[in-house]
């Protein structure tokens, strides 16, 4: 009786487990956790052109604030600003579809001139959080350039981000924006 009883506890948990990475409330609360000021790691931690850019590069190991998370709506609103006072800055808003968070959307108000607005992907966990662009919109059906998927992943210890935005044009994936960040 002991055995069937562990062995019913242990089945609850890891079934309990596997179904957390479609959880969009916890998609949601996962990302809140990315609330503060966060700076560019030093160089040798970078990866891509995204950080050599020129307005980009004098931020690479400075302490200067690079991304910004911070709630908005008394919470209902993650506001995500990328390369805050930049002539790059981009803005990305996360919140719940409804009000039992039964989808997370992103919108990126991009330097591209265009809004992009995404889903959370049901395989999104908490150290990995992943933004596809919502097919039923006209831009991401669209030829148009845009970014097609934003993509958030943080050390165990939540200390380090890296951040990928994928950019989409003409039905294929151009490049990844990648950017490397310690917590300030």
């Amino acid at each position: 009786m002991t055995k069937k009883i562990l062995l019913l506890i242990t089945s609850v948990a890891i079934i309990s487990a596997s179904c957390y990475a479609g959880d969009s409330q916890q998609i949601f609360n996962s990302t809140k956790t990315l609330e503060g000021d966060w700076v560019l790691s030093v160089a040798n931690k970078q990866q891509g052109k995204a950080t050599k850019h020129k307005l980009v590069a004098p931020l690479v190991g400075a302490d200067t604030v690079a991304m910004n998370f911070k709630l908005v709506g008394k919470g209902s609103t993650v506001q995500e600003s990328l390369l805050p006072g930049t002539k790059k800055e981009m803005v990305s808003m996360y919140h719940c579809k409804d009000e039992k968070c039964s989808q997370v959307k992103a919108t990126h108000y991009c330097v591209k001139q265009n809004q992009p607005e995404m889903l959370a992907d049901p395989a999104s966990t908490t150290s990995n959080l992943i933004y596809n662009c919502d097919m039923s919109t006209e831009l991401c059906q669209s030829g148009q350039d845009h970014i097609h998927k934003i993509t958030h992943n943080t050390s165990s210890n939540g200390d380090h981000l890296i951040t990928t935005y994928t950019s989409w044009k003409d039905g294929e994936f151009l490049k990844d924006s990648i950017y490397h960040f310690d917590r300030k």
